[in-house]
């Protein structure tokens, strides 16, 4: 069964994600599903397919990380998706890169904290409101399923002191979302399309400007 499951992150191979974090990923996933029990982490649907659904999800913006970064700040981390998956990788690939979790549901960042301790994980977790933190200094924000595109924009400028690129997960209307934003906001990006959802797509936004 063990190998079975593991068999579910082929698809991170291409990206040089290290088989080494296949156990770390599985060791998360016995966390989330154990304590999903108790309070609402994922969707209950989607813990059939957790691996491909949540872990291979996040683990596929890994392409669009410099390892030249040294933080990354996940905001409204919840479960720790993406930021959780992201530091199993990069405990490999670059120890010192340093993950800060924001949720402000004290039963999640608890259970945040003991996700990171027990995979012994480079992350500190923030039990605040994002929205209520000011001069905030990061490499990269990084945002799954947490508010709409121009939130995230706005919230980005207004209180963020320093960073330099955004990782967003965009979904069905992508396109539409997209174009709308463009309106008010200027900024270079890359996009993929989700490994795991034709109908999702991952960009990656560097120089943000409002207009």
């Amino acid at each position: 069964m063990i190998d079975s499951n593991i068999s579910e992150y082929k698809n991170l191979e291409p990206l040089n994600v290290s088989r080494e974090t296949f156990p770390q990923f599985e060791a998360y996933c016995d966390l989330l599903k154990r304590e999903n029990n108790k309070i609402n982490l994922i969707s209950k649907s989607t813990e059939s397919q957790i691996r491909k659904r949540h872990i291979v999800d996040c683990a596929q913006t890994i392409e669009f990380i410099d390892e030249k970064y040294d933080i990354c700040t996940d905001i409204g981390s919840g479960s720790g998706l993406p930021g959780i998956v992201l530091a199993i990788i990069m405990k490999i690939k670059k120890p010192n890169m340093k993950f800060h979790l924001y949720e402000k549901s004290f039963r999640k960042c608890e259970f945040l904290i003991e996700v990171k301790e027990k995979l012994d994980l480079n992350a500190e977790v923030f039990q605040k409101d994002i929205f209520k933190e000011k001069n905030i200094e990061t490499d990269l924000i990084i945002a799954r399923a947490f508010k709409p595109l121009p939130i995230i924009l706005d919230l980005a400028k207004k209180n963020f002191k320093k960073f330099r690129s955004l990782i967003i997960f965009l979904g069905k209307n992508k396109k539409n979302v997209l174009e709308k934003t463009l309106t008010n906001w200027s900024f270079d990006y890359k996009e993929k399309i989700s490994i795991t959802s034709s109908e999702s797509k991952i960009i990656k936004i560097c120089n943000l400007k409002k207009k």
